[in-house]
């Protein structure tokens, strides 16, 4: 297995893409430390157990400085080290214009933005002590390619992520640690659920399902996508055949932008 004595720790990782990554990782041969603010994180290290994984779950909240710290003490605590840290917490909401609170402006770029950073900050440093290099890898979107009607927040903070990306894979690229994003398009996840739902209401006289399917319709390959695809190629950009790969942003959505 690739990534045997390897220790992975994943943000966002209490169901959809980010549980699909820790499993994925975990069979991959990586030991993880599964972080969410929701305690549903504890099922999902139980579940890699049970299965022959070695899991830790740890309930935190990326947006604050002292509970990321905490975070990646956990993991050398539980693993001794960190070699992989995959950032995946993220939040959406949908609102006109007129409608968006500054409130939650703040709270999108908080978590997506600013929680990507402050988690991509510590597991640097940490990977520097091990002084073996290692993988930081950044959940961007489809709208880090093109901001969509509604979200400017949410596109502004994914945007942010591939800045993030970039410039810190320019800073520690010599070091062997590689920086690198994905955009997931259309993935079969609660959030998707609550995106079909409001912009359906807001974009026309949608039953629930119907805009997703319409939209799914248009994609290339016919079909929306699953965590298991989501975790296929962030097991590559975790692994040693990634080792020359850096500052890129790969989208994972069936042909739905192809840049």
């Amino acid at each position: 297995m690739s990534l045997t004595n390897k220790v992975a720790v994943i943000t966002g990782a209490s169901r959809g893409i980010g549980a699909a990554i820790a499993e994925r990782l975990s069979q991959d041969g990586a030991k993880v430390v599964v972080a969410s603010n929701e305690s549903k994180v504890n099922e999902v290290a139980e579940k890699i157990n049970k299965n022959g994984g070695q899991a830790a779950a740890f309930e935190m909240d990326v947006t604050n400085k002292k509970d990321v710290i905490r975070l990646y003490n956990f993991a050398e605590e539980q693993f001794a080290h960190v070699d992989i840290s995959v950032q995946n917490a993220g939040v959406i909401t949908i609102a006109r214009v007129e409608d968006l609170t500054e409130e939650e402006w703040k709270k999108v770029l908080d978590v997506n933005t600013t929680g990507v950073f402050l988690c991509c900050q510590e597991a640097i440093a940490r990977i520097r002590k091990h002084g073996q290099g290692g993988r930081i890898i950044n959940t961007a979107s489809g709208q880090a390619r093109q901001g969509f009607i509604y979200t400017p927040h949410y596109a502004a903070s994914k945007f942010g992520v591939m800045g993030i990306t970039q410039s810190l894979a320019h800073e520690v690229a010599k070091e062997g640690i590689t920086v690198n994003a994905f955009c997931p398009g259309i993935i079969e996840t609660e959030m998707w659920a609550y995106n079909d739902e409001h912009w359906g209401k807001m974009l026309g006289d949608y039953k629930p399902g119907e805009l997703m399917a319409e939209w799914v319709s248009k994609i290339p390959m016919g079909r929306a996508g699953t965590g298991e695809d989501v975790a296929n190629v962030i097991s590559f950009l975790a692994g040693p055949m990634s080792a020359y790969v850096t500052g890129q942003t790969i989208n994972i959505d069936g042909g739905m932008f192809m840049s």
